[in-house]
């Protein structure tokens, strides 16, 4: 049976309400036990950091995110790349895996973060004014996949573990998102989506899309 895992980040939040429950306990504050256990149980849930295996192909772009799909549309700002972008948005709930993990193996060309606002992350408008991390991927044959990091209502800090120039490899975590969150998915208009609205996905393990095979 696999060991059980839970993100860094977590501990902070854990162990004080771990402290407190058994305070409780010891004080016979029955009533307060039964709370703080129950906040205890939902930290080490949310905090969860379970162990995936996901494809292999290097065409293949995995889920950055747990969650359900709710937004797959084309964009023409130019924000993350001149001309068609297609975006794909991924809304995790505060019972979802929190943790975030590389869509595809490359190196990161492009990083950038907006402390922004703090609008609910199903909202529309939170996908450019919230607070967000943009990622960009590339993976040296011409493919290319970002994604941003966006803090929900609720959500009190974008948390990314890497930097520009570093190497991911496809399911390799690179952060998480606290309470309650969004993650939006870029393509290139020659990639193709393999997912649909209201879709679950399933991070490091959903393959929701396939970069064109070059060469």
């Amino acid at each position: 049976m696999p060991k059980i895992r839970f993100a860094p980040e977590g501990w902070l939040f854990i162990i004080p309400v771990i402290i407190l429950t058994a305070a409780a306990l010891l004080l016979t504050w029955w009533t307060a036990a039964i709370v703080f256990g129950m906040l205890a149980a939902f930290l080490f849930n949310f905090f969860r950091d379970p162990h995936r295996i996901g494809s292999e192909r290097h065409v293949d772009i995995l889920s950055p995110a747990d969650g359900t799909v709710v937004q797959i549309k084309d964009v023409t700002d130019g924000e993350v790349w001149p001309g068609l972008t297609r975006q794909v948005s991924i809304f995790m709930s505060v019972f979802d895996v929190h943790v975030n993990r590389a869509p595809i193996t490359g190196r990161i060309v492009h990083y950038k973060y907006n402390p922004g606002k703090k609008i609910a992350a199903f909202a529309e408008k939170s996908s450019t004014e919230n607070e967000q991390n943009l990622v960009v991927i590339e993976d040296g044959n011409g493919g290319c996949i970002a994604f941003k990091q966006i803090a929900g209502l609720l959500a009190r800090r974008i948390v990314f573990d890497k930097k520009e120039g570093d190497a991911v490899v496809r399911g390799e975590r690179v952060g998480m998102i606290k309470f309650g969150s969004r993650v939006d998915i870029f393509f290139q208009p020659t990639a193709k989506i393999n997912i649909k609205m209201r879709e679950k996905v399933k991070v490091g393990l959903t393959i929701i899309g396939e970069i064109e095979e070059r060469g």
